[in-house]
């Protein structure tokens, strides 16, 4: 511990630290280096920077820069301060970047870290272990491996693919599948997302789950690059936008659904044996699906500017046929209700319209997208939910940004918005959305986690714009909500979804230890082709496993099920598609949750 405390000491020159603080600290860092077979440990101190960086993790301190052991300055662009360690920990990258955990000690603030390992953590700011792996803070609030979350949520949707699977697949238990789509319409519409736990491409969905993703990686992009997911994430977009721009034929045709909803859900197939009919569906000038034809064009511009930079072309093609989308949803309205066999639309078509306008702004800048939001934000409406029928808080969402950056018209829209946050936040005086006993905000019984995980996501997004414009809060009655309680209530969502509610489960398969086992998914709940090459047939496949007790034999790593009930209750059963059915919107929305959340936690894998 000797050559360690020299280590720190030496370049402090004549800063003098008590003892036993100097003891204490040492101790920790010895017992880090002795855990992680650490190499170096490098101590950073530097004088306290003008603002609080408490819980933020970056590259440099825009303000002053940081002394390192070595004694040397550095002076990086960014406005978070950073720490680093070499190390020779086999499953990390050669910089670990976790919390940083700040002490203000004469007139100096002693900055150090702590490393995240598969049972064990040591910090020095009050935090404690659980018997399940979990880290308390100080608050009581448990946190967890946010990384590995979203890691395993952008894994699922490899588990999804429709098509051609490519070469760097890594769902091995998943195989080629439905090759042929469109053939017999002579379009070719392979490829796409099973957008639940069937072997149906619904269009509709699918265009929502992809302008989730295309949100998060616009928003979160450092951060998600930061644990080295970007480019996961990026394929995960193109693979649902590169459907979609298959299913836009024509500047007024759009294929919104491949495959026989009734006829596929009356067997239990894997995607790679299914036989039923792969029949297409599609909207047109004649026959209108005003709500399909926006999200398409919303989720194609929202993907346009995650590719902007890194693949121009492509960027272009995706807004261009945007554009084209929306021109057609527009110019002929007319209601998915009176097209769709399934996902119909219960809410109308004006908040796509304003969804896929708000995305066209930002992704083109031009200035009648915004006039069209303007005109016709009397669609506006205050709502409490954000899902795959109702987009009208994410369009306020994305306009409230434009209200504060100037555009004082959108006053109506912004007010909506801070409906939506007053409808879900506990202790607000218009509350509307109740919470089960272990805290779940609770919209519906069936599938309600796809509300848990987008409201979550819209809260994340809604602070961190008032933060970027200064503004202090959201007034709802007699209550008033900091960005900062905004976050740590959307904290609660996560966490309960990941471990921390009366079950004691994650439910995201994979992640913990106890998890749900008999997943509502035809390809998870069947052996593996690769492994089990024999066709299982749609009765062979109800009677040997629907039918069946026994857990899964694909794990579906990442997968979010629909969740409890609204007594914290999960029944782990196949047959109970409300519950343990997942989708891909309800894990979009969790991708950009669980990424609101990287580096500003300490982080640990849970047993």
């Amino acid at each position: 511990m000797a050559e360690l405390a020299n280590q720190v000491v030496k370049p402090l020159g004549t800063r003098r630290f008590p003892p036993d603080l100097l003891f204490v600290t040492v101790a920790l860092l010895e017992s880090l280096r002795d855990l992680t077979k650490l190499q170096k440990i490098r101590l950073f101190l530097g004088k306290p920077p003008k603002r609080n960086i408490v819980n933020h993790v970056g590259v440099g301190d825009e303000e002053g820069g940081v002394t390192n052991t070595e004694n040397k300055h550095k002076r990086l662009k960014g406005d978070m301060e950073y720490m680093c360690l070499v190390h020779e920990h086999p499953y990390q990258a050669p910089c670990i970047r976790i919390e940083l955990v700040e002490s203000y000690i004469m007139g100096y603030n002693l900055v150090f870290i702590g490393v995240f390992l598969w049972s064990a953590m040591v910090s020095h700011n009050g935090l404690a272990m659980m018997d399940d792996g979990k880290l308390l803070s100080s608050s009581g609030s448990p946190n967890y491996d946010y990384a590995d979350a979203l890691d395993k949520a952008i894994l699922f949707f490899e588990g999804q693919r429709s098509g051609k699977l490519p070469s760097n697949q890594r769902v091995k238990w998943r195989g080629d599948s439905a090759l042929s789509d469109g053939k017999l319409q002579n379009v070719d519409l392979v490829g796409g997302y099973y957008d639940a736990g069937d072997n149906v491409k619904f269009g509709w969905p699918m265009a929502f789950a992809t302008s989730l993703l295309s949100w998060a990686a616009v928003e979160y992009e450092s951060e998600i690059s930061s644990v080295n997911q970007l480019g996961y994430l990026q394929s995960a977009i193109r693979w649902g936008a590169d459907f979609i721009l298959k299913a836009h034929t024509s500047p007024t045709t759009l294929y919104t659904q491949v495959g026989d909803g009734n006829a596929d859900h009356s067997c239990w197939e894997r995607p790679e044996d299914m036989d039923t009919p792969r029949t297409v569906y599609k909207i047109d000038a004649n026959s209108p699906g005003t709500e399909a034809a926006a999200e398409s064009a919303a989720a194609l511009s929202a993907a346009s500017i995650v590719f902007k930079k890194m693949d121009p072309k492509y960027s272009s093609t995706l807004l261009s046929h945007s554009k084209s989308l929306f021109d057609f949803a527009d110019k002929n309205r007319g209601s998915y209700s009176g097209s769709c066999p399934f996902y119909c639309s219960y809410s109308g078509y004006q908040d796509e319209l304003l969804w896929a306008a708000s995305w066209l702004y930002k992704a083109s800048g031009e200035s009648k997208y915004l006039s069209y939001t303007i005109g016709n934000q009397g669609w506006s409406q205050a709502v409490s939910e954000f899902s795959w029928d109702n987009k009208f808080v994410g369009a306020q969402t994305l306009l409230t940004e434009e209200f504060y950056g100037g555009k004082k018209d959108l006053a109506k829209i912004k007010s909506d918005a801070e409906s939506f946050v007053c409808a879900v936040m506990p202790g607000s005086s218009s509350q509307q959305i109740k919470r089960t006993p272990g805290g779940l905000l609770f919209t519906r019984d069936s599938s309600n986690l796809q509300y848990a995980t987008s409201s979550t996501m819209v809260l994340f997004i809604f602070s961190k714009i008032l933060d970027r414009n200064h503004i202090n809060g959201v007034n709802c009655g007699s209550a008033h909500f900091t960005p900062s309680q905004i976050r740590g209530f959307a904290k609660t969502q996560v966490d309960y979804i990941l471990g921390n509610n009366p079950m004691k489960m994650s439910y995201m398969v994979g992640f913990g230890s106890k998890y749900p086992k008999q997943l509502h998914h035809r390809a998870s709940s069947i052996p593996s082709i690769k492994l089990h090459q024999a066709k299982v047939g749609c009765n062979d496949g109800f009677s040997d496993y629907y039918n069946s007790a026994n857990p899964n034999p694909n794990t579906h790593v990442g997968a979010i099920v629909g969740g409890p009930d609204s007594n914290d209750h999960f029944n782990d059963a196949r047959s109970d598609y409300s519950h343990s059915e997942p989708t891909t919107y309800m894990n979009a929305a969790f991708v950009a949750s669980v990424s609101a959340l990287l580096g500003k936690t300490l982080q640990i894998k849970p047993n």
